[in-house]
Protein backbone atom coordinates (compact mmCIF):
# COMPACT_ATOMS: atom_id res chain seq x y z
CA UNK A 1 0.00 0.00 0.00
CA UNK A 2 2.73 2.41 0.82
CA UNK A 3 3.87 2.52 -2.86
CA UNK A 4 0.76 4.89 -3.59
CA UNK A 5 -0.30 6.32 -0.34
CA UNK A 6 3.40 7.82 -0.32
CA UNK A 7 2.20 9.53 -3.32
CA UNK A 8 0.25 13.07 -3.22
CA UNK A 9 -2.98 12.88 -3.97
CA UNK A 10 -2.01 14.51 -7.86
CA UNK A 11 0.65 11.91 -8.11
CA UNK A 12 -1.98 9.12 -7.01
CA UNK A 13 -4.53 10.62 -9.46
CA UNK A 14 -2.15 10.33 -12.05
CA UNK A 15 -0.88 7.03 -11.50
CA UNK A 16 -4.18 5.69 -11.64
CA UNK A 17 -4.96 7.32 -14.97
CA UNK A 18 -2.11 5.83 -16.44
CA UNK A 19 -3.28 2.65 -15.58
CA UNK A 20 -6.85 3.17 -16.52
CA UNK A 21 -4.74 4.54 -19.71
CA UNK A 22 -3.13 0.91 -20.54
CA UNK A 23 -0.02 1.85 -18.61
CA UNK A 24 1.16 -1.86 -17.43
CA UNK A 25 3.59 -0.42 -14.93
CA UNK A 26 1.16 1.93 -13.28
CA UNK A 27 -0.74 -0.87 -13.07
CA UNK A 28 1.95 -3.03 -12.06
CA UNK A 29 2.67 -0.27 -8.98
CA UNK A 30 -0.96 -0.50 -7.77
CA UNK A 31 -1.13 -4.07 -7.93
CA UNK A 32 2.23 -4.04 -5.78
CA UNK A 33 0.65 -1.77 -3.36
CA UNK A 34 -3.26 -3.36 -2.45
CA UNK A 35 -2.51 -7.34 -3.41
CA UNK A 36 -1.69 -8.20 0.02
CA UNK A 37 -4.72 -6.07 1.32
CA UNK A 38 -7.28 -7.94 -1.06
CA UNK A 39 -5.95 -11.18 -0.39
CA UNK A 40 -6.09 -10.99 3.58
CA UNK A 41 -9.55 -9.68 2.89
CA UNK A 42 -10.58 -12.35 0.93
CA UNK A 43 -8.82 -14.97 3.02
CA UNK A 44 -10.69 -13.79 6.48
CA UNK A 45 -14.46 -14.15 4.11
CA UNK A 46 -13.67 -17.47 2.69
CA UNK A 47 -11.05 -19.16 5.11
CA UNK A 48 -9.32 -20.43 1.90
CA UNK A 49 -6.26 -19.32 0.84
CA UNK A 50 -6.87 -21.22 -2.86
CA UNK A 51 -9.80 -19.24 -3.11
CA UNK A 52 -8.72 -16.01 -1.66
CA UNK A 53 -5.75 -15.76 -4.46
CA UNK A 54 -8.22 -16.67 -7.25
CA UNK A 55 -11.02 -13.99 -6.03
CA UNK A 56 -7.67 -11.58 -5.75
CA UNK A 57 -6.95 -12.62 -9.10
CA UNK A 58 -10.26 -12.28 -10.50
CA UNK A 59 -10.39 -8.97 -8.89
CA UNK A 60 -7.47 -7.79 -10.34
CA UNK A 61 -8.81 -8.55 -14.10
CA UNK A 62 -11.57 -6.78 -13.13
CA UNK A 63 -9.93 -3.48 -11.99
CA UNK A 64 -7.38 -3.60 -15.36
CA UNK A 65 -10.81 -3.57 -17.28
CA UNK A 66 -12.51 -1.02 -15.21
CA UNK A 67 -10.00 0.90 -13.37
CA UNK A 68 -11.35 4.70 -15.35
CA UNK A 69 -14.49 4.00 -12.98
CA UNK A 70 -12.36 4.87 -9.77
CA UNK A 71 -13.47 8.33 -8.29
CA UNK A 72 -10.08 9.42 -6.87
CA UNK A 73 -7.24 7.97 -5.59
CA UNK A 74 -9.06 7.96 -1.72
CA UNK A 75 -11.93 5.51 -3.87
CA UNK A 76 -9.23 3.29 -4.62
CA UNK A 77 -8.47 1.05 -2.41
CA UNK A 78 -12.04 0.89 -0.82
CA UNK A 79 -12.91 -0.06 -4.16
CA UNK A 80 -10.37 -2.49 -5.10
CA UNK A 81 -11.08 -4.47 -2.02
CA UNK A 82 -14.74 -4.12 -2.43
CA UNK A 83 -14.24 -6.26 -6.32
CA UNK A 84 -12.19 -8.55 -4.24
CA UNK A 85 -14.96 -9.01 -1.72
CA UNK A 86 -17.64 -9.57 -4.47
CA UNK A 87 -15.24 -12.23 -6.30
CA UNK A 88 -14.68 -14.27 -3.24
CA UNK A 89 -18.13 -14.25 -2.68
CA UNK A 90 -18.91 -15.24 -6.39
CA UNK A 91 -16.90 -17.96 -6.00
CA UNK A 92 -17.82 -19.28 -2.71
CA UNK A 93 -21.31 -19.68 -4.02
CA UNK A 94 -20.14 -21.10 -6.99
CA UNK A 95 -18.27 -23.88 -4.35
CA UNK A 96 -21.76 -24.17 -2.59
CA UNK A 97 -24.06 -24.64 -5.90
CA UNK A 98 -21.20 -27.05 -7.01
CA UNK A 99 -21.37 -29.08 -3.80
CA UNK A 100 -25.23 -29.18 -3.53
CA UNK A 101 -25.43 -30.20 -7.17
CA UNK A 102 -22.89 -32.93 -6.40
CA UNK A 103 -24.67 -34.14 -3.34
CA UNK A 104 -27.90 -34.04 -5.31
CA UNK A 105 -26.57 -36.19 -8.29
CA UNK A 106 -24.95 -38.28 -6.23
CA UNK A 107 -28.66 -39.01 -4.93
CA UNK A 108 -26.68 -39.04 -0.91
CA UNK A 109 -28.89 -36.93 1.05
CA UNK A 110 -26.96 -37.56 4.42
CA UNK A 111 -23.92 -35.48 2.82
CA UNK A 112 -25.91 -32.30 2.84
CA UNK A 113 -23.53 -29.24 3.49
CA UNK A 114 -24.30 -28.32 7.25
CA UNK A 115 -26.30 -31.68 7.94
CA UNK A 116 -28.96 -30.18 6.60
CA UNK A 117 -32.87 -31.85 6.47
CA UNK A 118 -33.27 -34.97 5.12
CA UNK A 119 -36.82 -33.84 3.92
CA UNK A 120 -34.77 -31.36 2.06
CA UNK A 121 -32.68 -33.03 0.19
CA UNK A 122 -34.79 -35.71 -0.63
CA UNK A 123 -36.65 -32.65 -2.67
CA UNK A 124 -33.01 -31.67 -4.06
CA UNK A 125 -32.80 -35.62 -5.37
CA UNK A 126 -36.20 -35.36 -6.91
CA UNK A 127 -35.27 -31.83 -8.56
CA UNK A 128 -32.28 -33.49 -10.07
CA UNK A 129 -34.16 -36.50 -10.95
CA UNK A 130 -36.74 -34.22 -13.05
CA UNK A 131 -33.93 -32.28 -14.11
CA UNK A 132 -32.42 -34.91 -15.90
CA UNK A 133 -35.51 -36.15 -16.88
CA UNK A 134 -35.12 -33.20 -19.23
CA UNK A 135 -33.82 -32.55 -22.95
CA UNK A 136 -29.76 -32.36 -23.08
CA UNK A 137 -30.08 -28.63 -23.98
CA UNK A 138 -32.78 -28.08 -21.31
CA UNK A 139 -30.51 -29.21 -18.82
CA UNK A 140 -27.47 -27.30 -19.66
CA UNK A 141 -29.70 -24.01 -19.91
CA UNK A 142 -30.95 -24.65 -16.76
CA UNK A 143 -27.56 -25.62 -15.06
CA UNK A 144 -25.62 -22.46 -16.71
CA UNK A 145 -28.57 -20.17 -15.23
CA UNK A 146 -28.67 -21.58 -11.57
CA UNK A 147 -25.52 -24.25 -11.29
CA UNK A 148 -22.98 -21.83 -12.42
CA UNK A 149 -24.97 -18.83 -12.20
CA UNK A 150 -24.61 -17.13 -15.86
CA UNK A 151 -26.94 -14.74 -16.43
CA UNK A 152 -29.38 -14.21 -19.39
CA UNK A 153 -27.26 -11.90 -21.30
CA UNK A 154 -23.82 -14.80 -20.61
CA UNK A 155 -26.55 -17.33 -21.94
CA UNK A 156 -27.50 -15.04 -25.05
CA UNK A 157 -23.96 -15.47 -25.85
CA UNK A 158 -23.54 -19.00 -24.95
CA UNK A 159 -27.00 -19.99 -27.35
CA UNK A 160 -26.97 -17.29 -29.83
CA UNK A 161 -30.53 -16.35 -28.44
CA UNK A 162 -31.65 -13.29 -27.40
CA UNK A 163 -31.72 -12.38 -23.64
CA UNK A 164 -35.82 -12.15 -23.71
CA UNK A 165 -35.67 -15.52 -25.51
CA UNK A 166 -33.46 -17.01 -22.74
CA UNK A 167 -35.49 -15.79 -19.89
CA UNK A 168 -38.80 -16.67 -21.82
CA UNK A 169 -37.43 -20.34 -21.95
CA UNK A 170 -36.35 -20.28 -18.41
CA UNK A 171 -39.64 -19.15 -17.01
CA UNK A 172 -41.06 -22.34 -18.65
CA UNK A 173 -38.49 -24.29 -17.99
CA UNK A 174 -38.93 -23.64 -14.12
CA UNK A 175 -42.80 -23.64 -14.56
CA UNK A 176 -42.23 -27.14 -16.17
CA UNK A 177 -40.30 -28.43 -13.44
CA UNK A 178 -42.51 -27.24 -10.92
CA UNK A 179 -45.52 -29.52 -12.52
CA UNK A 180 -43.45 -32.32 -12.93
CA UNK A 181 -42.37 -31.98 -8.75
CA UNK A 182 -46.37 -31.14 -7.70
CA UNK A 183 -47.35 -34.44 -9.60
CA UNK A 184 -44.43 -36.01 -7.83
Amino acid sequence: MEAVTRLSQHDAADLIASAAAGDEYAFRRIIAAHHDDMRRVCRAISGDHTLAEEATQAAWVIAWKKLDKVKGPDHLRPWLVAVAVNEAKKLMSKRRRRAEIEVATAGDASAMPGGGDPAAAIDLVDLWAAVRRMEPDDRALLTMRYGVGFNSSELAVATGKTPAAIRQRLKRLVDRLREDLSDG
